[in-house]
């Protein structure tokens, strides 16, 4: 199994009132004192993009909507402020772990459970607890060479239930898991661990105004309604789910397991969290890969466009592949085959085609699909098929195909029939929530909404230049984090931390963490050697021979090459 595809599976549920604010934009009214499209490195800026991982959040500028100027680069500040959750003194005295019988059902033989209490807020810890599930695989084949310790997973998202994934499939760290004890957890509101929730309702449908639903006053009262929602499903750690938060929950984990360095392997949105936990304690960082490697600095309205500009160079490598195809159904013309893609979604907009139960699929719903085909190579094949069933024959049921969920469902109803622990829209809220707690900008809510509008629409040109399919749908979470409190902006501020060397695997045709990413965040960090996988899909890891080789080699053996190497495309 695939790291998560949250990027891509997520459906922000902020995506939803910005679109329909986005249809307003031809009957806003303009403001006298709109501000022009701002210039790279400024304006909107996005963390990560809901439906690709929620780069999102529109930054409040002086009196008006935008903040602009690009984000400080001069490395990490110290005596931070204890709001942005930085631990100052000494971690809490070291807890037992009571491994058990797991809540996620089915689990493989051996895989055992525990929960470890942590404070919700690590700088002050009279304001409460928090649970962290945890599930282990012990060591396959320990007698074969020294014990390695733990190797503590993370699956991406954010959001992705590491103990569900890691239950799926641990065949795919079976190397690994001879010499380590497999270690996966459900971060803080995620999963097992007091899950966050907005209560299922979605933002336009939560009864937020009784004005035209196309008036962006109407939409931008309906994301604020949405924020009660989650406050009011979501309790205390909502507050509280940061990546700087789980950072320091990683380093109690650490303290619980007994190990003196922490070991890691993170994918996707899990590249974020492990370059944080380097930069607040690069003294207990031991052997980490971080593979699909996550933006720590860009402007956000750069990441958003980054991130819109990796699918459509993903799509052109699929478009390459299926004309050396028999039967594809765009024919041998690359070029060609890249509009009749743009014109199908443009038609579907209009004229959603009949899905499944009657119900109607739309051009979001084919980019979406196309979206998480382009996740990993093997899925060309049907991707290719489902257009052309599309395009044939007006049915969308291939593409509805996959929209089909990737990651694992909930943890089993328990023995005694009580309901799954997990709320059903817990990844879409987490998702949303830690993306905005790790981005300090934010739209100024007393703006006029107006001004607001006209902001988001002046953008759109630019988005339409990079992908006309795929950068709409970007901008359309822009205001994903609109009414929500500012996050922190520590992670903007890492710069040459002081970690030990580490390993980043970054893929040339990744849809989700575009290459040019791992390549700004290694000089970030200042101590990793960079595998640069030629190949296409999200990771390099569960794909590529060669890549399993370099990370299997750094995490047992300690072998870590000078410089950046390259894996071929199939190898």
């Amino acid at each position: 199994m695939r790291p998560a595809r949250a990027r891509t599976r997520a459906r922000i549920r902020a995506a939803t009132c910005a679109a329909a604010l986005a249809a307003a934009l031809s009957t806003a009214p303009a403001a006298a004192t709109a501000p022009t499209t701002p210039a790279p490195g400024e304006g909107v800026r996005t963390v990560a993009a809901p439906g690709e991982g929620m780069r999102t959040g529109l930054a409040p500028a002086p009196a008006q909507g935008i903040r602009t100027g690009p984000a400080p680069a001069q490395g990490i500040r110290t005596g931070p402020a204890p709001a942005q959750g930085i631990r100052t003194g000494p971690g809490p005295a070291r807890q037992g772990l009571r491994w058990g019988d797991c809540a996620e059902k089915p689990v493989p033989d051996g895989m055992r459970c525990a929960t470890l209490t942590v404070p919700l807020d690590h700088d002050h810890p009279a304001k409460g607890t928090t649970r962290v599930a945890l599930a282990k695989l012990p060591a396959t084949a320990p007698a074969r060479g020294r014990r390695a310790g733990s190797l503590l997973l993370n699956y991406g998202g954010p959001g992705a239930p590491g103990i569900a994934y890691l239950a799926a499939d641990p065949a795919l760290f079976a190397k690994l898991n001879e010499r380590y004890d497999l270690i996966a957890f459900d971060p803080r509101g995620v999963g097992l661990s007091d899950p966050v929730s907005c209560g299922g309702v979605q933002a336009a449908d939560s009864g937020a105004g009784t004005g035209d639903p196309g008036d962006p006053a109407t939409q931008l009262a309906a994301l604020r309604a949405e924020v009660r929602q989650c406050e009011r499903h979501s309790g205390r750690v909502l507050q509280y789910i940061g990546t700087v938060h789980v950072a320091h929950d990683l380093d109690d984990i650490r303290r619980a397991l007994g190990e003196e360095k922490l070991d890691y392997l993170g994918f996707s949105y899990g590249t974020r969290l492990g370059a944080v936990y380097a930069a607040l304690y690069p003294e207990n960082t031991g052997r980490m890969v971080l593979d699909g490697v996550d933006s720590l600095a860009d402007s956000l309205t750069e990441q958003a466009l980054a991130s819109a500009r990796g699918q459509q160079r993903a799509l052109d490598h699929f478009l390459t592949w299926c004309a050396h195809q028999q039967d594809c159904v765009y024919g041998t013309n690359t070029r060609t085959a890249k509009e009749r893609v743009n014109a199908l979604v443009a038609r579907l907009d209009e004229h959603p085609m009949t899905g499944t139960g009657g119900t109607p699929f739309t051009g979001d719903d084919a980019v979406l699909a196309i979206g998480s085909a382009l996740y990993d190579k093997a899925s060309w094949p049907d991707l290719a098929a489902a257009l052309g069933r599309a395009e044939r024959e007006g049915d969308p049921a291939g593409l509805e195909g996959l929209l089909a969920p990737a990651e694992p469902a909930p943890a089993e109803p328990a023995a005694t029939g009580t309901p799954s622990q997990v709320p059903a829209d817990n990844a879409s809220a987490a998702i949303t929530a830690v993306n905005c707690a790790d981005d300090p900008d934010r739209s100024n809510d007393k703006a006029d909404p107006s001004v607001i509008a006209k902001e988001v629409g002046d953008l759109g040109p630019r988005f339409r230049e990079v992908s006309e399919i795929f950068g709409p749908r970007q901008l359309m979470t822009v205001l994903a984090c609109y009414g929500r409190p500012a996050g922190t902006d520590f992670i903007r501020r890492i710069d040459h931390p002081g970690a030990p060397r580490m390993l980043l695997v970054g893929t040339r045709g990744d849809p989700a963490t575009p290459y040019e990413w791992t390549e700004e965040t290694a000089r970030r960090l200042g101590s990793a050697v960079v595998v640069d996988h030629k190949g296409e899909g999200h990771t390099g890891y569960p794909s590529s021979a060669c890549v399993r080789g370099y990370v299997d080699g750094f995490l047992i053996d300690g072998r870590l090459p000078a410089g950046t190497r390259a894996c071929p495309a199939g190898e």
